[in-house]
């Protein structure tokens, strides 16, 4: 079985829903759900007292606003939107109660809660959620539908007496959103901000402008999105690969974006790199860079060497462009990158040699320094404040600029300790394009995993700070890189679940994080996702089926672990290929199985839900003499991985390919070679469409020994005997995906196997399917 075949998103989702076990009651006349033992709110409040008591929310309960409170009454609306389309309740919006239940929202600058705090409080007479901002009262809505979805009912709903007193830790709880590797629709922005809301982030950084796309309509410069919003694919109009990829937001796409995301209290703050990943504006105009030449925009991920000059007239292009940009962006702060700004073409430069001499500049970064200061200022004066990525603390910034760390915590801890500004922003940590498990069904992303616990685990304010430098940090965000997400789905993927762990990261106090408390909330929350649309990853549930391969080989007999990346829920599992459920046997250990056998296995929570798709395991010697991509680790000398799809911007989450760029070289580890005759590869052909820049020297070259290169094993290292050649097909006239056999000599016990591709650096990059050794005869 393929890894295409054993993973489909939509399958596996579509499974989930069928699997639940909730009831849906019908609308009219249902009775209301019961109070809810333990209140699944993400983020959890600051402060939550239960009294005894109940209330009732029902069609004849009103939402009431004070009649010239326009921010009010679109909260309210806000309200009963969402709880007409999660409960099917129709609640009319009111200056006065009447003799009706009331849920009241009051906003009130004396009511002396903190920014963006509000009160919640329910009784038998009705609900009150009272705030002193607009903020507050919008966020005390959000926990409001939480407390009313608790479960998947429609109908009435039975609210248990309490009071919350709630603020958040943080003022920057952000998101980070790319746009210019792959580009998102108007509506899949809005269904990202919709969950934002839900999950009380404040901030959507969006990402708009990189060497791969100018997505931004500048109407003084046309050519910006003329040319520069689109690519020409490598391998264009081929297996599915457009013959030119791009687009971009008109200005009234973007006021649009902007005024949805203000009704849900999120400020979006757009980035404009520079003086680097500049290529799409420099393919545009050409006499923005350095060398005068017109390049293509970049279909390349990584690193590109395209740089702004400095001359006066690209300044002023600079000056002209952020006029437009604040004018259709009402935040305070404007990114202007800053980041991976490589030199070589300043350095080659006698025009940037000579500019930077005569301002009495050291070297290239002072230069960088003096490029993002000017423009910081030109931003300073119109009212605003730069924030850029944390290289621009190599070349000196104004005191009023914001750092956003991103290369681990060291920039936060030196911004902070000179007095600026910091939002933790570090990779891996909180890089959401980094896989979420290492399982071989995981889709598309960087290595090392960043699971669910590992992002709950996250401490914005790094410990070496002083508390008076840590009132710096102003919060945190996750960056959502979308090389390797063409789509909305890997989008919706990479984001959810850890997105909620984000949020609590960033508003529930620090003492009151507790991981065990936060998993008995997410079965709720999942539902939450399944009602809404939400294609959320379930790897941190998904039960793993481990067995000794090579024991099983021998004895004929399969001893099973299950287990779970989370740690959390029961269980339950079959040998007789039918679907698990709760009446299924409870795994309490491992357990041995004969040989051939099919082990379905699910995790459910405490009331029978599932928290993941089945997943399955065919167990027999075919299986059990093969491995996936994923399973197939690195040689030594490199951790450098990926995930990727079969072409850079193919939409469906698999397969996808582990691959090193640097180094084609992949183990199967821990071969069990008595009887094996032959192997057999299954493979695909990957562009090689990645800029390196300085790192490039780190490329092992392997020479190939027939024209388009082979595929070689080695006994036990990769520099043993060679077992196999396989030699590769002509890429001009065959597949992507293709088989590749051989036989194999004569070898007895367990060896680890190395498998080098040795086709030319300069021609395509090469994945593993999937890796099978053959018997002579099948136990």
């Amino acid at each position: 079985m393929t890894l295409a075949n054993r993973f489909s998103r939509t399958l596996l989702l579509a499974t989930l829903a069928l699997l639940s076990t909730t009831a849906l009651a019908a609308g009219d006349g249902a009775q209301p759900a019961p109070p809810s033992a333990s209140l699944s709110l993400i983020p959890m409040p600051a402060k939550l007292t239960r009294s005894a008591g109940s209330l009732t929310i029902d069609a004849d309960t009103v939402i009431v606003v004070d009649r010239n409170d326009a921010a009010a009454k679109s909260i309210a609306t806000y309200l009963a939107a969402q709880l007409k389309q999660s409960r099917g309740l129709d609640l009319r919006i009111a200056d006065s109660a009447g003799t009706a239940k009331a849920i009241v929202l009051k906003r009130d600058s004396k009511a002396g809660t903190p920014a963006e705090g509000y009160t919640l409080d329910v009784n038998a007479k009705g609900v009150r959620i009272h705030a002193g901002d607009d903020a507050g009262l919008f966020h005390g809505a959000v926990t409001l539908w939480q407390l009313l979805t608790q479960n998947e009912a429609h109908g009435p709903v039975e609210l248990t007496a309490l009071h919350i007193e709630d603020a958040p830790r943080f003022r920057w709880r952000g998101l980070m959103l790319d746009s210019a590797r792959h580009f998102q629709s108007v509506d899949e922005i809005r269904a990202l901000l919709d969950q934002m809301a839900l999950h009380k982030l404040n901030v959507l950084h969006w990402h708009l402008t990189d060497d791969q796309g100018w997505r931004i309509e500048i109407k003084r410069y046309p050519e910006l999105t003329r040319i520069g919003a689109w690519r020409t694919p490598p391998d264009a109009s081929r297996d599915g690969e457009p013959s030119r990829y791009g687009g971009y937001y008109t200005q009234d796409d973007i006021r649009a974006i902007v005024a949805y995301a203000a009704e849900r209290h999120i400020t979006v703050v757009p980035e404009l790199d520079m003086p680097g990943h500049a290529q799409a504006a420099v393919a545009a105009y050409p006499e923005l860079g350095v060398t005068g030449k017109r390049p293509p925009v970049s279909p390349d991920w990584g690193v590109n060497t395209y740089l702004y000059n400095v001359d006066d007239a690209t300044f002023a292009f600079i000056d002209h462009v952020l006029d437009e940009v604040m004018a259709l962006f009402p935040s305070c702060y404007i990114h202007l990158g800053g980041d991976e700004a490589v030199k070589d073409q300043w350095q080659a430069s006698p025009a940037v040699q000579a500019k930077m001499h005569a301002l009495g500049l050291k070297d290239e970064n002072a230069l960088q320094g003096w490029f993002i200061a000017r423009v910081g200022r030109y931003l300073q004066a119109h009212g605003r404040r730069l924030i850029g990525w944390d290289e621009i603390l190599e070349g000196g910034v104004p005191a009023s600029a914001t750092v956003m760390s991103w290369r681990g915590v060291k920039g936060a801890i030196e911004a902070a300790q000179k007095d600026h500004d910091v939002v933790s922003s570090p990779a891996p940590d909180l890089y959401f394009d980094q896989l979420q498990s290492d399982r071989a069904d995981e889709t598309t992303g960087r290595i090392p995993v960043r699971d669910l616990a590992s992002v709950y685990a996250f401490e914005p304010v790094p410990k070496e700070l002083t508390a008076q430098q840590a009132a710096h940090v102003l919060g945190a965000q996750a960056n959502v890189w979308t090389e390797h997400m063409p789509s909305a789905t890997h989008v919706q993927h990479a984001v959810f679940p850890r997105l909620d762990a984000l949020s609590e990261v960033l508003w529930s106090p620090a003492s009151a994080r507790d991981w065990s408390g936060f998993l008995t909330r997410m079965p709720t929350q999942l539902a939450r996702y399944r009602a809404q649309g939400i294609v959320y990853a379930d790897s941190a549930f998904a039960p793993s089926i481990e067995v000794d391969r090579n024991a099983a080989l021998v004895s004929g007999k399969a001893r099973v672990t299950l287990a779970n990346q989370a740690a959390y829920g029961e269980l339950h599992y079959t040998l007789d290929n039918s679907t698990p459920t709760a009446q299924s046997p409870l795994y309490q250990g491992p357990f041995e199985t004969s040989l051939p056998a099919t082990v379905r296995a699910v995790a459910l929570d405490g009331q029978g839900r599932p928290l993941a798709a089945p997943r399955s395991r065919v167990l027999d010697a075919v299986s059990l003499l093969s491995r996936e991509s994923a399973e197939l680790p690195n040689c030594p000398g490199s951790d450098f991985r990926l995930r990727v799809q079969p072409t850079p911007d193919a939409t469906t989450l698999a397969p996808a390919y582990s691959i090193n760029v640097f180094d084609t070289c992949q183990f199967f580890p821990q071969a069990r070679l008595d009887g094996v005759t032959s192997i057999h590869v299954e493979a695909a052909r990957l562009e090689r469409n990645y800029q390196l820049a300085h790192e490039a020297r780190l490329v092992v070259s392997r020479p190939a020994k027939t024209e388009f290169g082979e595929l070689v094993v080695h006994l036990d290292t990769c520099d043993g005997p060679a077992l196999a050649s396989m030699p590769l097909p002509d890429p001009a006239t065959n597949p992507r995906r293709f088989t590749l056999a051989a036989g194999l000599p004569d070898h007895i016990g367990t060896h680890d196997l190395c498998l080098i591709f040795t086709a030319p650096i300069t021609g395509p990059l090469y994945g593993l399917e999937r890796v099978s050794l053959t018997p002579s005869t099948v136990k």
